[in-house]
C-alpha cells in the first residue's frame, strides 16, 4: 500500500466510522440490539444528513492539516480554536457535539494559556476527546524514533486532555497503529503495540496509572464477553471497546458496525475503531456506498495526499 493510500485509509476509516455513529449517539445498547445499524444513516440524534461526521473527524483533520506544515503545538491548538469558532474542517459548516474538556481547553488558549498547560488535568478530564483525534501522529513513525513519537503523542493529547491516563490511552493507540502501518496482523499489532510502550509506562511517572489498563495489557481484551465491554465517553472504555471490536471482526464494515451497535458514545467508539480498521483493511475495503455519502470526501482525499507528501517526502 502506498503512503498516500495508508493516510487515506486511516483518515477515511476514522471518518466513516464517525459518520455511521452520529445518528445514534447516546442511544443505549438494548436499542442497538433491537434495531442495529447496518448502513450509513442520517438525522437521528443530531438531525443531520447521512455522511455527516462530528468533532471526532473535524479535530483529526485539523491535526492532519497542521502536520502538513510541520509539528507545532501552537498551530494545532489554533486550528482547534478555528474549528470551534469558525466551523473550520466541519462536515457541513456547523459545529456540534463539543466535549466539555475540549471546550474548556479552547477557552484557556484564548485567554493566553500555553497549549501544554491548557488541557484538563483532573481525573474527571479523562473523556475520549484526545484519543478520538490522535491518529495522524502515527504517520511520524518513519521519521521519529519511537520514544519521540510517543512524546509528541502525549503533547498533542495534553492540548485538551493532559491527565496521564488520557496520555497513556493515546500512546497505546498510536503504538498499535504503527504496528498496523508496518504490516502486522491484528493480534500481532495489538501485542507488539503493548510491548513497545510497556517500558515507557511501567518505568516512569505513568506507572501509577497502569492499574486502569490491566485489561488492555493482558493481551486478551478480545476474549472478554461483550457484556463486559463498555462504550461510554471515558477514555479507557473507548480504547478497550475499539480494540475489542477490531480484534473480533474480519472486515472493516464488521468492525465499525460492531462499535456503533455497542451504543452510547457510538460515533467516537466507531471512529477510534475505524481508524485502525481502515489502516488494516485499506480504503478499498471500506464499502464504497458509505464513502460516497461522506461529506467533503474530495477534501479528505486531498488532505490525505498532502499529509503523505509532507511527512514521507
Amino acid at each position: 500500500m502506498s503512503t498516500t493510500a495508508k493516510t487515506l485509509s486511516a483518515l477515511m476509516g476514522l471518518c466513516v466510522g464517525d459518520a455511521l455513529g452520529v445518528p445514534v449517539e447516546f442511544t443505549n445498547r438494548a436499542e442497538r440490539v433491537k434495531t442495529p445499524v447496518t448502513s450509513m444513516q442520517g438525522y437521528g440524534t443530531w438531525n443531520v444528513p447521512p455522511g455527516t461526521w462530528s468533532d471526532d473527524s473535524s479535530l483529526t483533520f485539523c491535526l492532519a492539516e497542521c502536520l502538513c506544515q510541520g509539528f507545532s503545538l501552537e498551530a494545532i491548538a489554533n486550528s482547534f480554536s478555528c474549528w470551534y469558532k469558525e466551523a473550520y474542517w466541519t462536515a457541513r459548516g456547523k459545529v456540534f457535539d463539543v466535549g466539555n474538556t475540549t471546550f474548556q481547553a479552547i477557552n484557556n488558549w484564548q485567554q493566553g494559556v500555553p497549549p501544554l498547560e491548557a488541557g484538563g488535568k483532573s481525573e474527571k478530564s479523562n473523556g475520549n476527546g484526545s484519543l478520538m483525534r490522535i491518529l495522524p501522529i502515527a504517520f511520524y513513525h518513519k521519521t521519529l524514533n519511537f520514544s519521540e513519537l510517543i512524546l509528541r503523542t502525549h503533547q498533542v493529547s495534553c492540548i485538551t486532555h493532559a491527565h496521564l491516563r488520557s496520555q497513556i490511552a493515546c500512546g497505546i493507540y498510536i503504538s498499535i497503529a504503527v504496528s498496523l502501518l508496518e504490516g502486522a496482523e491484528l493480534q500481532t499489532a495489538y501485542e507488539q503495540g503493548l510491548q513497545k510502550v510497556h517500558q515507557i509506562y511501567y518505568a516512569s511517572k505513568y506507572a501509577t496509572e497502569m492499574s486502569y489498563f490491566v485489561r488492555v495489557f493482558s493481551g486478551e481484551i478480545a476474549k472478554l464477553p461483550v457484556e463486559e465491554i463498555r462504550s461510554s465517553g471515558y477514555v479507557v472504555d473507548t480504547l478497550e471497546a475499539s480494540l475489542w471490536c477490531l480484534l473480533n471482526s474480519s472486515s472493516y464494515a464488521e468492525a465499525v458496525l460492531k462499535a456503533v451497535n455497542l451504543g452510547s458514545d457510538t460515533d467516537t467508539t466507531a471512529a477510534v475503531t475505524g481508524g485502525l480498521a481502515g489502516i488494516y483493511y485499506g480504503v478499498e475495503n471500506i464499502p464504497p456506498a458509505w464513502i460516497e455519502e461522506i461529506a467533503r470526501k474530495e477534501d479528505i482525499f486531498d488532505l490525505a495526499t498532502r499529509l503523505a507528501s509532507a511527512i514521507y517526502s
